[in-house]
């Protein structure tokens, strides 16, 4: 039959596959085959809990005195509000992750759910977590990046209260970075019938893919909890992209499938969509696969899971192909902190992390070093991100296997690496799988790479999804000289073309630059005279802006640019980092709580690199961006050099109206380590300090695209607040991010402001964190103040929840903002919930 859009539906033979499940006694929460019984009903778990650091021993008893705790909503990271110990070492941010925690809940569970399951589900907890229910340990996880599910059924109580008390401790973790500390992702509770879909169940491949049509497989495993076998169908919708509306709907077995007591089956529904579209990352289209399974007229469950249609490949000698057109993978590490909020994770803060980058121009992320929370893979989705969705940084305390020799590799990897694919296999944007980062070649060590671990880790992968290439990021040579990658399917490499004996070793195996750049920056802070070599650093423990220093490993993003022209055959590039983060603080370890590798600083305010990577990777966007700032009055008559990076090939600078000349980029790189610099930016070292206007106007092809004006500015005189957005969403989990910035009298920028800023809110919101982007700052991230760094500041509100438990949503109306500093004007801005 044909749907009213033309839509063919070819239903294919369907298959079920027999599983063994373990079941409760009968005695315990069995529903009869036949009782009707309701669908799934998924709760928001995330507030109304207490929190207390320490031991706390007895804290798992239902009757534990928790009258002295403190109240705390999550997602909860219990280390970032600090404080900062300036005597440690910067690596993992100076600030208190390590130790113990414990969180209580009480809840209730309506008496007519009585006989269903209870789930509860843990997007990420830092970390060795177990989870009591009532007194008793119901369950837990070893890996604090990896999200889990507890069934609490055997635990609970309906009609009655009950306790769910949660212990962590990181005391065991092993971390290069700031890793958190507690709940610092979602939590939710499932109730469901006995006969449900599966956690991560639904299992949705698109193996043959063209203009005319498109196959879609669903496999739905169908699990029974009850004590006798159960007769279900199980219906597969399609919801159209564009419009929502049902465009298919595919009905398995109606004369029933059968499930047996305490087991499960895998049911196989495959169809044709005739002109599909496609998920692609300029037009990221999703269609909406709705199972339902059902026991004659009654719902048992429901799962919805989007899906995107697309096919791809990785190729030795042409680099990635999306839909049968190469595209250059412009990526960026992320790590998983979210800079003032910590590890708490929040979905807009990491929507506006996708945002700012992909106003750079960026397609394409890698989750480095471990799993991220499940919504940055929904966000990339929907907004057109290619993933390498990373499992693993080493596979040694790095992964919580702080006893490799006791916690065996393989056994450790399957179980880590099941949850792991089976959660993210859904998500059009992961297109690699990969295994680890920069695990040492120790074939004789728990820990290290041998051809042998290669191997079984890849097929973990494999086994639970087939459809995508298995990667590792490499950074010594040695390990494919000597063969130990034959298992992968593609590498990736990090710094300085080492991938050169990788290309001789598997010349048919694709390479992807998984970790480029490595340079450093501090917003707004210049040095001079210019570095004359990359690690040239400055005593001041802040590194020059004007982008010429990297780490010792690594190089200055011209010159990977020019690498990656020249060595078509790698799919792209993976920029080490695309935001700054908390912990290694490189090159000054001692000193700094944060990292200097970011193109944009932690508070999330472009550095200058921002607009150098996008003047390249947005060739057709005009971007004119002038450097340094020009409030120079300690060298009035003395050079300052000017550089303006453009997508223009030409700029002519002014300096108070008087031309200084035109600089033209050169068609190719330079031999001198610099020597790329000048076919990627526009550079006029010879400027004479002068107060006043500088003025760059662009041209492309000898036409002109565009002017940028850069003017010294007086003394500080008011405030500006920006919000990046006036409406909210009245969830008490949504966020509101406030620049703030110093003015003088004639509304010119103060680069070199560092006045303390008060903030004061009014209204359903508070404040969730204040930076500068400073990484020497040890101000607290949770206060009502702030010192500019640079003439800047962020603000970071979130919309207040509901007044009581039963309320769903957060508080609505205006949000009152206002920023005030002695000697300036104060400045107010309102936005709203909604």
């Amino acid at each position: 039959m044909k749907t009213q859009r033309g839509f063919l539906i070819v239903t294919i033979v369907t298959f079920v596959f027999a599983l063994s499940l373990s079941c409760e006694p009968a005695s315990k929460s069995v529903i009869q085959t036949g009782e009707s019984t309701a669908g799934r009903q998924v709760v928001n778990f995330n507030r109304d809990w207490k929190f207390a650091k320490g031991g706390q021993k007895g804290a798992q008893a239902v009757d534990f005195n928790d009258s002295s705790w403190k109240a705390v909503r999550l997602p909860h990271d219990w280390a970032i509000a600090g404080p900062f110990n300036p005597k440690e070492d910067g690596y993992a941010g100076k600030l208190p992750w390590w130790g113990q925690g414990w969180y209580r809940k009480s809840f209730n569970l309506d008496k007519a759910d009585a006989g269903r399951r209870v789930y509860f589900d843990f997007d990420g907890v830092m970390a060795f977590p177990k989870v009591y229910i009532n007194g008793q340990l119901a369950g837990g996880w070893d890996y604090g990046y990896m999200s889990f599910r507890v069934d609490a059924t055997p635990y609970v109580k309906f009609g009655a209260d009950n306790t769910i008390a949660v212990y962590a401790d990181t005391r065991n973790h092993g971390t290069r970075w700031y890793p958190g500390a507690g709940i610092y992702r979602k939590v939710t509770m499932t109730v469901n019938s006995p006969v449900h879909i599966a956690h991560w169940g639904t299992y949705i491949t698109t193996p043959e893919v063209a203009d005319a049509s498109a196959k879609v497989n669903v496999r739905s495993t169908i699990e029974n909890h009850s004590k006798g076998k159960s007769e279900v169908s199980v219906e597969v919708t399609l919801l159209d992209p564009d419009s929502k509306a049902t465009i298919l709907k595919v009905v398995a077995n109606t004369d029933g499938v059968t499930i047996p007591a305490g087991g499960a089956q895998d049911v196989n529904q495959s169809f044709v969509i005739a002109n599909p579209q496609r998920w692609d990352i300029t037009s990221p289209k999703l269609y909406t696969a709705t199972t339902i399974v059902r026991q004659g007229d009654n719902i048992l469950d429901t799962d919805t899971t989007a899906f995107g249609i697309r096919e791809f490949k990785f190729t030795a000698d042409d680099g990635f192909h999306l839909n049968g057109k190469r595209v250059q993978l412009y990526g960026v590490c992320l790590h998983h902190d979210q800079g003032a909020l910590g590890g708490a994770f929040y979905t807009r803060a990491m929507e506006r992390q996708l945002e700012i980058m992909r106003d750079m121009g960026v397609n394409a992320i890698r989750t480095s070093h471990n799993p991220p929370a499940p919504e940055l893979l929904e966000l990339c989705d929907r907004m057109g991100f290619v993933v390498w969705d990373e499992c693993f940084d080493k596979w040694d305390r790095t992964a919580d296997r702080f006893d490799p020799n006791t916690t065996p590799l393989k056994q450790y990897g399957k179980k880590q690496i099941r949850n792991f694919v089976m959660r993210d296999r859904n998500h059009p944007s992961v297109v690699v799988w990969s295994i680890g980062n920069e695990i040492d070649p120790q074939p004789a060590a728990a820990e290290g790479v041998s051809a042998e671990r290669v191997k079984f880790m890849s097929d973990f992968f494999r086994k639970y999804d087939a459809t995508r290439p298995i990667g590792m990021a490499c950074h010594m040579p040695v390990v494919a000289q000597k063969k130990m990658l034959d298992a992968l399917d593609l590498a990736g490499w990090n710094y300085q073309r080492k991938y050169a004996q990788y290309r001789q070793s598997y010349p048919n195996k694709p390479i992807v630059y998984s970790e480029s750049a490595s340079a450093f920056s501090t917003r707004g802070f210049y040095e001079l005279p210019l570095r004359t070599s990359k690690t040239q650093y400055s005593k001041e423990f802040q590194v020059d802006s004007y982008d010429r220093n990297s780490a010792i490993w690594s190089d200055i993003p011209d010159r990977e640019f020019a690498l990656m022209e020249k060595d078509r055959f790698v799919a792209g590039e993976f920029v080490w980092t695309g935001f700054d983060y908390l912990g290694e603080p490189t090159p000054y370890g001692r000193q700094a709580r944060s990292s200097y590798f970011g193109i944009v600083d932690l508070a999330g305010i472009p550095k200058d690199r921002f607009y150098l990577y996008k003047s390249y990777w947005r060739p057709d966007v005009t971007t004119i961006h002038i450097l340094p700032h020009w409030n120079w009055p300690d060298r009035i008559g003395q050079n300052v050099p000017v550089y303006v990076y453009t997508n223009g090939d030409t700029v002519e600078l002014f300096l108070n109206g008087n031309s200084l000349g035109k600089q033209t980029k050169a068609k190719e790189a330079g031999p001198s380590y610099y020597g790329a610099i000048d076919k990627y930016r526009l550079c006029f070292n010879d400027v004479n300090y002068e107060p006043g206007e500088l003025k760059a106007v662009a041209y492309k092809n000898d036409k002109e695209i565009g002017q940028e004006i850069m003017r010294t500015a007086g003394e500080p005189a008011k405030i500006r607040l920006t919000p990046d957005r006036k409406e909210l969403k009245a969830t008490g989990e949504d966020l509101c991010y406030v620049l703030v910035e110093a003015l003088d009298a004639n509304d010119t920028l103060c680069p070199l402001a560092d006045n303390l800023i008060k903030f004061k809110v009014d209204g359903p919101a508070e404040i969730a964190g204040v930076d500068n982007g400073n990484p020497l700052s040890y101000e607290p991230f949770q206060a009502d103040y702030r010192k500019l760094f640079y003439g800047k500041a962020m603000l970071i509100l979130r919309t207040k929840e509901g007044q009581t438990p039963s309320t769903s949503s957060g508080q609505a109306g205006d949000i009152r903002i206002i920023a005030e500093s002695d000697g300036l004007t104060s400045a107010e801005v309102i936005v709203q919930s909604k």
